[in-house]
């Protein structure tokens, strides 16, 4: 069958009475950001379906990817005696990456404007947000690199692996108070990105080799920047929230293993992919960086998708998702050192498996709810009633 029905009945019932709650803080979104995405929807004609614009805008940092992809493969092109990627490059990067996050910030607008939301979009928005957190991490990694001065793949991995968490608390905070607490480090990574690659383009990567005090780098900056958003103000901030409404007694969730139950597959995921990263015969890591990642997000992006879909239903988030099993089974395989010789067809196996799971996932979904809605995910027109 092309189209499963991923979404089950209770969880249609539950979007059925879904109404959308959300609270943004963070001051450069609210003084800055949300006034100019308010000039820039009024340009927009009103025929263009809201959910056309947010996947226009992931259609853009897929591009970005596949760009830095063929540009920079391994990693390497920031080395000095390799051939560094084109300064337009970096331009173009720059470009896209804002017109992304620009139109991630006018979609919903869009649809307020056209009186068209539906929880689809919602959906739909925070689904793909969840993937394109793959494509931020590695496609700037091309900035740094794995050179001396830059950062290793192994340390990426760990990065990208607290960006991950990082997204996901945000879900795991509307699982348990039913409100979505926008994070702050969102649109400020977003600005960020896009500025560097365009000084980027001017100053050359060399720049950001070049030590800024004695022996800190770049490279520290960087990762200090990362970790210290996500454990001094994602992460208690999130924590902040749930204890919040703990104590008012509006918490969604009848007991702590309840409330932590979303963690639990993202965990798992965690474990085996780092299992795989830790003892892999032919050290996979560092031969296939950009797969290994792009397989982590995906797999990633497919369980976050689902505990979206449960914190808008309100229904119980599953402990286990399936995607999880087959991966144990490669892992299993690869780390008793049968299949040593075949470890990187292996993984592009597997990363191609996973893209297509999630991508039928996606598929699916947004064609149960469209039909569940009697909308089309990306126009304006209503169905025939015929």
């Amino acid at each position: 069958m092309a189209f499963y029905e991923y979404v089950s009945e209770e969880q249609l019932t539950g979007f059925d009475m879904y109404k959308y709650s959300a609270v943004d803080s963070n001051p450069l979104s609210v003084y800055v950001m949300h006034p100019f995405w308010n000039s820039v929807v009024k340009f927009l004609p009103t025929w263009l379906a809201p959910n056309l614009i947010t996947f226009t805008g992931f259609i853009f940092l897929v591009l970005n990817f596949l760009m830095l992809t063929f540009f920079d493969y391994d990693f390497y092109a920031s080395a000095p005696d390799h051939v560094h990627v084109p300064s337009w490059v970096w331009i173009v990067a720059g470009l896209l990456n804002f017109i992304a996050y620009t139109l991630d910030g006018v979609d919903g607008k869009q649809a307020r404007r056209t009186n068209s939301s539906t929880p689809l979009g919602e959906l739909f928005d925070h689904g793909l947000d969840s993937w394109a957190c793959v494509f931020f991490v590695v496609t700037v990694y091309s900035i740094f690199g794995r050179v001396e001065a830059g950062v290793g793949v192994r340390t990426l991995y760990y990065i990208l692996w607290v960006v991950l968490f990082s997204f996901i608390l945000s879900h795991w905070e509307k699982y348990n108070t039913g409100v979505l607490f926008l994070p702050w480090g969102y649109d400020i990574s977003q600005v960020t990105m896009s500025v560097v690659y365009i000084v980027t383009s001017v100053v050359g990567v060399e720049t950001w080799y070049a030590p800024i005090f004695m022996s800190f780098h770049y490279r520290d900056l960087f990762t200090i920047m990362i970790l210290g958003c996500a454990f001094t103000v994602t992460l208690p901030m999130s924590l902040y929230n749930v204890f919040k409404a703990y104590r008012k007694n509006t918490l969604q969730c009848s007991s702590f293993y309840e409330s932590f139950l979303p963690f639990l597959s993202p965990v798992l995921l965690f474990i085996l992919s780092t299992l795989w990263v830790c003892l892999s015969p032919s050290d996979i890591i560092e031969k296939q960086p950009r797969v290994f990642y792009f397989m982590v997000g995906t797999a990633f992006a497919n369980i976050t998708c689902k505990l979206i879909v449960c914190q808008m239903s309100k229904t119980r988030c599953q402990p286990l998702s399936w995607l999880l099993l087959p991966m144990a089974l490669v892992v299993l395989v690869i780390l008793s050192g049968l299949a040593q010789h075949y470890e990187t067809l292996i993984l592009y196996v597997w990363t191609a498996a996973v893209a297509l799971a999630h991508i039928h996932y996606g598929v699916c979904v947004v064609h149960q709810l469209s039909g569940h809605f009697n909308i089309y995910a990306f126009s304006l027109k209503k169905p025939s009633t015929d």
